[in-house]
């Protein structure tokens, strides 16, 4: 009883500090400026951020090299695009080619997991005295929430350490982490009937009152309120979103049985009850050895999930209105190596982008005829994240001061890549 008491106690906390709107002080603000770019008349409204985690390879999944040494055993298939193929491994998304926007053409300085994963989330350099939002983050800070009572940003997953993180921004534009889908939002329910429950929470704003009186700044006052807002959520319909055990089991099967086809799963049920942005998290792609092994299971896993997520999202009506992401840290090198595996590679890689008004059925970009450099299209890490604000109506060049009064931009110095949108 004690360690769930805790727990629930722990619940409340978490759910104010991600979601619930508790901030620890106004130390930053904004410029204020007019964005110099024309932002577009109607942009996305949702993002679903898909994150192959350990560096997915380019030359096994979208740029495919046929009859070229690089290509090793991966054989490429033909979509529902004339002009575009992609991997034998990928049958589903095969027949998405139409609403796909592959970009062949990314390029990063990031070698190592770390420092790459930290880049493509937050377009900046890791630093050891700064840390950067992410674009969810963002997201919420600059357009609000849709739906006042669920969070604004969820991460679900284990394996991404810089999933969108609320950076130097307050604590209610952290997102709220969620380890395993078919979990759900756990603690989320009281131990007791609810007349106590509520007997519980009087008795508590009681005492608090005369502190309260006392010391009437701004954060002991959202402190008071985080316990207000949890409460309402535990006491919302919306606390539903999180539990994807209402899907039938065919729609369950669909998604997979991995934890990230259900997180894909359950990103869909979070979009429905209209969260801002939804990160899913997925491990394993850093294949330096046996990677002929390794990529048909990793292939067939991420496959299943993502054509289920945007067979979903067109049928709902929701494709036109989320940005969906499928990206990664770096490439794999075209080269075998000597353990039949594929190394770190950041200078040249693929990541794929859908609805939210992309191009579909579009390849950006082009490599070398061993996938080694690109040599069309070159577009950075911040010129991606560009394209994805901008598509999300976040004005790409809002300042935004941190708390030692350093100004920064959701994409540093990226420019959107007009050529992407539809």
């Amino acid at each position: 009883m004690i360690k769930s008491d805790f727990n629930r106690r722990r619940f409340l906390e978490l759910a104010a500090g991600s979601f619930l709107g508790v901030t620890a002080s106004n130390c930053f603000g904004a410029a204020g400026e007019k964005s110099a770019i024309p932002p577009l008349a109607d942009p996305s409204k949702q993002l679903i951020y898909l994150y192959m985690e350990g560096g997915m390879s380019h030359i096994d999944t979208f740029d495919l090299k046929t009859n070229h040494d690089n290509q090793g055993s991966t054989k490429p298939i033909n979509s529902n695009v004339d002009g575009i193929r992609v991997s034998s491994h990928l049958p589903n998304l095969a027949r998405h080619a139409d609403k796909l926007c592959i970009v062949n053409s990314l390029t990063s300085t990031a070698g190592d997991h770390e420092k790459g994963n930290y880049f493509m989330h937050t377009s900046y350099q890791q630093r050891a005295t700064i840390r950067h939002p992410g674009i969810g983050s963002w997201y919420h800070k600059l357009k609000g929430k849709l739906n006042p009572t669920l969070p604004a940003s969820v991460f679900i997953g284990r394996e991404s350490r810089f999933h969108g993180s609320g950076g130097f921004f307050e604590p209610e534009f952290e997102p709220l982490a969620i380890n395993e889908p078919e979990s759900g939002l756990k603690y989320a329910k009281a131990l007791v009937e609810k007349n106590r429950f509520d007997r519980r929470i009087k008795l508590a704003n009681d005492i608090d009152a005369e502190f309260l009186s006392r010391y009437h700044s701004k954060p002991v006052r959202a402190y008071g309120h985080m316990y207000a807002d949890a409460v309402r959520l535990m006491d919302s319909p919306d606390l539903a979103a999180f539990n994807i055990h209402e899907e039938n089991i065919k729609t369950q099967q669909r998604y997979g049985t991995e934890p990230f086809g259900q997180g894909c799963l359950l990103a869909r049920r979070l979009v429905e009850r209209d969260v801002r942005t939804v990160e899913v998290s997925f491990g394993g792609w850093d294949t330096h050895q046996n990677n002929f092994t390794s990529l048909p299971e990793l292939c067939h896993t991420m496959d299943q999930a993502v054509a289920a997520l945007l067979d979903d999202l067109e049928r709902i009506g929701k494709l036109k209105d989320t940005v969906v992401v499928l990206t990664t840290e770096f490439g794999r090198t075209p080269q075998i190596n000597q353990n039949v595996g594929r190394d770190h590679y950041p200078q040249a890689f693929t990541s794929v982008l859908a609805g939210g008004g992309f191009k579909g059925g579009y390849v950006h970009g082009k490599t070398s005829e061993g996938a080694e450099e690109v040599i069309d299209g070159l577009m950075t890490i911040p010129d991606f994240n560009a394209s994805i604000a901008y598509a999300l109506g976040i004005p790409v060049d809002y300042v935004l001061y941190s708390p030692t009064v350093r100004p920064f931009t959701v994409a540093h110095k990226g420019k959107p890549q007009m050529e992407l949108l539809s």
